[in-house]
């Protein structure tokens, strides 16, 4: 009797490898995900406006905005009730008045998924102490930089990014791919682009499979996955924003952001085929750039209600930060308006200025 496996829904929810593996549409979509409390409290619209360590992530050109020598920056956030795990780490320094670097890591993953592929023995016998675990895990090391040119206003940036993906001991694959951005400022206005995976991102999968779980695969009526390439089409990102002297002590930064992707169709609020474009946009109050208040609207889509009635859903967004000497904290809560679906995530992250000591 063939062994059975009962079906591990954490892990085709958290990386659908095996169905998926060669889609293009959504491929490592979790470096979609965003990184930092003041960007996800501003949903995601800072492509023009980002000038600290998290720029490696978002525009590298705006790592010239690092106002310290060095700055660190560290984030850790959960996801759908806590089964998903994301954390970032990243380091940033000034190499001199028109140069700068960055350091960055981004893990995303599914940790103690039961593997029940023992769990009915050879005599047709349940035993859950064959039951054991395994990680479903996605990796980006990242290395960005970024340098102004002689054009007044203008900074350029670029990130070369090495990606690994685990499922266990049953799959992985390494990727690579590379991002260009630019910044532009002028007369108080500040335009932004980011072309993610300009050069299409490639990433191999190799499967490492016993024949006990290839009898598996067939006898339950799934695909034996063969290794295979799995590509990353470009996305554009571009931006606009303008910074507002409300009062005295009292500041108002608004940015409105546009995901232009290029693979089909997509339920945006801008359909089109091959291109979509998804808006989204940003507000952040300062007092004194001591304290901050954010709030953004994004993921602006058409659904069907049960009757059939189209409705249009969004996803608001809103944060706080603190600057206290050379320790920012920011705080998000993302999707707060659709607990139906799933809970609302809770945001934390860090960054830290360090400057050289004086000779």
């Amino acid at each position: 009797m063939k062994k059975i496996v009962i079906a591990t829904g954490y892990w085709l929810l958290a990386t659908g490898y095996f169905a998926f593996a060669q889609s293009p549409k959504y491929s490592n979509e979790f470096l979609a995900i965003g990184v930092g409390g003041r960007s996800l409290g501003m949903s995601n619209s800072c492509v023009a406006s980002i000038e600290d360590v998290t720029a490696g992530y978002w525009n590298p050109a705006g790592l010239l905005g690092i106002k310290n020598d060095m700055q660190v920056g560290l984030m850790h956030s959960e996801y759908f009730a806590g089964i998903a795990k994301y954390d970032y780490g990243a380091l940033a320094r000034k190499i001199d008045s028109s140069s700068a670097f960055a350091l960055s890591f981004v893990r995303f993953g599914v940790d103690n998924i039961p593997n029940t592929t023992q769990l009915i023995d050879a005599a047709g016998n349940i035993d859950y102490d064959n039951i054991t675990q395994f990680s479903a895990a996605d990796y980006a090391f990242v290395l960005s930089y970024s340098r102004a040119p002689k054009i007044k206003g203008l900074k350029l940036g670029g990130s070369a990014k090495i990606i690994r993906r685990i499922v266990g001991d049953f799959a992985g694959a390494w990727g690579f791919g590379v991002d260009a951005g630019a910044q532009y400022e002028n007369k108080g206005w500040k335009f932004g682009a980011m072309a993610r995976d300009v050069t299409t991102t490639f990433n191999a999968w190799s499967y490492s499979l016993t024949e006990e779980m290839k009898d598996v695969f067939a006898a339950t009526g799934n695909e034996i996955p063969a290794n295979s390439f799995e590509i990353t089409l470009p996305r554009l990102i571009m931006g606009g924003a303008r910074k507002f002297e409300l009062m005295k002590d009292l500041s108002l930064l608004a940015e409105v952001n546009a995901d232009i992707t290029f693979d089909g169709q997509r339920n945006v609020l801008i359909k089109g085929d091959p291109i979509s474009i998804d808006p989204h946009f940003g507000l952040e109050f300062g007092y004194k750039g001591i304290a901050f208040l954010r709030g953004g609207v994004m993921n602006i889509q058409q659904e069907q209600q049960v009757t059939g009635e189209p409705v249009t859903t969004l996803q608001p967004n809103f944060g706080v930060g603190v600057k206290i000497k050379r320790i920012s904290i920011d705080y998000s809560k993302t999707d707060i308006g659709d607990y139906s679906v799933a809970p609302a995530s809770h945001i934390v992250s860090i960054r830290l200025d360090i400057n050289k000591q004086a000779k």
